[in-house]
């Protein structure tokens, strides 16, 4: 498949517009000064009701922009480049494309104007694949168990909840819906533990058209991941380029040392090829059919994405922290906060190896 690398002029314009809202809005002063907070209510009605991002792919007849994953992928990038405390990956894409890819639309108009806010109820590290596990079961219409770090499920206002073979909507302020936060690395995007007990619960899909749509929600979560650390890498590789142009040794900047040169050099590498693999990985699942579930294509970019750019962005952010000599190391400086995301990222959706085994079975490579 031919996939067009380039961002047309819309989505110029729309990197440009978020860009400049979120360093209105939630600049990384705002974020390390309220990282103990992770939701941001204010940055998401920006984000999500006055841009209208929210239900960016969600059909226009349904209230929705009528956009698709490319737009999404734009957006991401830019809350990549900025660790925004939204849950936008969470809901206006994994649950959005769950939902999508499961013709639920009486729930895709709840999420369309950001008014509600919808997390895929499995814990974060769950890789896509067309049979997933679940510590939830259902008797009739109500949902049993627990499933531990679920990524941002903590703000959501539905929960989607996989069981063997079917998939539920369960209203998060239902009785019997419990929630307990959990600890994380990154305080930007919160891990929840989430429990129901007899939680009554909307069964919206059933057997291949379930497995399909949670199969289709975690393949486009995987890959709009990609574009967030896309993000997360080239903000590390800007910060340290402008760090080595001002900080000065022996009177001169240090980026005239030709050893960090070689460094930024090879930063400057990784980051174009994340980029490259990024937009491939995002086109291919642009140009799929959400009810179809992810083809053998979207399959291998999903994997080749993740298997790719989490290593790129935890390395440029372990890079953009080491030059920055000191300064990088203390709280003060926005470096961490970036080598948070870029670490818990790399575990999202599975890891990179996993994803290189997935890779290697998908494209027939023999095991080393």
């Amino acid at each position: 498949m031919s996939v067009d690398l380039r961002y047309g002029e819309l989505e110029a314009a729309l990197r440009d517009s978020v860009r400049a809202m979120l360093a209105a809005r939630s600049p990384w002063q705002s974020v390390l000064a309220n990282q103990d907070r992770p939701d941001d209510p204010a940055l998401w009605s920006s984000l999500a009701v006055e841009m209208g991002l929210a239900g960016l792919a969600v059909p226009e007849r349904l209230g929705g922009g009528g956009a698709g994953l490319r737009e999404n992928a734009v957006v991401c990038e830019e809350l990549g480049r900025a660790v925004a405390p939204v849950p936008y990956l969470a809901s206006a894409v994994v649950a959005t494309q769950t939902l999508l890819a499961g013709a639920a639309e009486d729930w895709l108009t709840r999420l369309a104007d950001g008014g509600s806010r919808a997390a895929l109820v499995l814990p974060v590290d769950t890789a896509p694949g067309p049979a997933v596990r679940t510590g939830v079961v259902a008797h009739g219409h109500r949902l049993t168990g627990t499933v531990p770090g679920v990524a941002d499920a903590a703000t959501a206002d539905l929960l989607l909840v996989p069981t063997a073979g079917e998939l539920w909507v369960v209203e998060a302020t239902a009785p019997g819906a419990g929630r307990t936060p959990v600890v994380s690395l990154d305080q930007t995007r919160a891990l929840t533990d989430v429990t129901f007990d007899a939680a009554p619960a909307y069964r919206i899909a059933a057997g291949h058209r379930a497995a399909g749509a949670v199969h289709w929600g975690l393949t486009a979560g995987a890959v709009l991941l990609a574009a967030e650390q896309y993000g997360i890498a080239r903000w590390c590789l800007s910060a340290a380029v402008d760090h080595l142009r001002t900080r000065h040794q022996f009177g001169r900047p240090i980026g005239e040392f030709q050893a960090l040169r070689h460094r930024l050099a090879d930063a400057w590498v990784e980051v174009t090829q994340a980029g490259a693999v990024s937009r491939y990985a995002v086109g291919v699942l642009a140009d799929a059919e959400p009810a179809a579930g992810p083809d053998a294509e979207a399959r291998v970019a999903a994997a080749l994405a993740q298997a790719h750019c989490g290593p790129v962005a935890v390395r440029l952010a372990e890079e953009c922290v080491q030059l920055h000599g000191g300064i990088g190391f203390s709280w003060e400086h926005p470096a961490h906060l970036y080598l948070k995301r870029a670490r818990t990222a790399a575990v999202a959706f599975g890891a990179a190896d996993r994803h290189r085994a997935a890779l290697a079975g998908l494209v027939d490579l023999p095991p080393a």
